[in-house]
């Protein structure tokens, strides 16, 4: 029977919350979900081999998704001991340079599951796409994450694209070059990965804000220009708004567009643990001034988020 103090034990409780566990969790899944409940009823009439690829577009995903929250760790100590002292794990649990080490086996262990079932020369798109992403994660932990406005967007492209990246390993780099070729169900679902994918990017962005916000203090000591620092506090909470009525009204258009099909269970859930939350948090965010403020309503774009993609489970019903 372990015990939580073993040294090991402890040691391995540590490296998970350096690999940020709770979102490598969301990662899988939000990839499982896209691919059991929408790809998978789209196409009912495939072997259950194809799903044999998709185990390892996940373990891709989670080896270069850990590698990214490790080197930003790596680069963000002086930062992280005034923003959440308590959490920092490199150097005072976890020494810097296995830190280095496990971020160099991570991502080339990612680059190499991908190698394994996907040809090159036909799925040359997954493994440029995963070698880029590498190289985003190390520059977004160097510079861009200090710079206006870059690293929020960068952060939600990558979010996004932990959708796009099951779509695109559904098909081959000559199947994406000619899309007049594609059938009903590509196309329906193309438009499911562009919708949870945009949702996604929309409220990454949104949870970023909030996050530099709730950071300012040791983001404004180690001379990063984020948003609220650059714009101030109160344009931040405009832009943040904005993105919130966008949000709140797409996906109100989208119910109305659902009620003639009488998907009124659906429609509810949206209503309830989507468009709700977001409300909450539109009409709390101009009282908001303190740290645990921010912290608060991040974790309800949070919830709203996961909410979102637990939706992707109607579609196994619906498609």
């Amino acid at each position: 029977m372990f015990k939580l103090n073993n040294p090991t034990v402890k040691s391995f409780i540590h490296f998970l919350r350096l690999v940020r566990w709770p979102n490598l969790l969301f990662i899988i899944l939000a990839e499982s979900l896209f691919h059991f409940f929408i790809y998978k009823p789209l196409y009912p009439n495939l072997a259950l081999t194809a799903d044999y690829p998709f185990y390892f577009i996940v373990a891709t995903s989670i080896c270069i998704a850990a590698a990214g929250y490790i080197i930003n760790d790596y680069f963000d100590i002086n930062i992280d001991q005034v923003n959440k002292p308590k959490s920092v794990v490199v150097g005072a649990y976890i020494s810097r340079r296995w830190v280095i080490f496990w971020h160099l086996i991570l991502s080339m262990g990612g680059v190499y599951l991908s190698l394994i079932v996907f040809p090159f020369q036909q799925y040359v798109h997954i493994h440029f796409s995963n070698l880029v992403t590498i190289l985003i994660l190390w520059f977004y932990s160097t510079n861009f994450k200090r710079d206006f406005l870059i690293g929020n967007v960068v952060i939600a492209v990558l979010t996004a694209w932990t959708i796009g990246v099951v779509y695109f390993s559904k098909f081959t780099f000559m199947q994406l070059a000619h899309p007049t070729q594609m059938q009903p169900a590509d196309l329906k679902l193309f438009k499911l990965m562009l919708l949870y994918s945009s949702f996604a990017f929309i409220l990454t962005l949104i949870r970023e804000a909030l996050k530099d916000m709730e950071d300012m203090i040791g983001d404004e000591k180690f001379g990063c220009t984020t948003m609220p620092i650059a714009w101030g506090l109160q344009t931040t909470k405009v832009y943040v708004a904005v993105w919130l009525m966008v949000l709140i009204l797409v996906l109100s258009i989208i119910q109305l567009y659902a009620i003639p099909f009488g998907w009124w269970i659906p429609i509810v859930y949206c209503i309830t643990t989507i468009i709700a939350p977001l409300v909450y948090v539109l009409f709390n965010l101009k009282k908001a001034f303190s740290r645990e403020d921010f912290n608060r309503l991040s974790k309800w774009i949070k919830f709203a988020m996961l909410m979102g993609i637990l939706s992707m489970g109607f579609f196994y019903f619906l498609l």
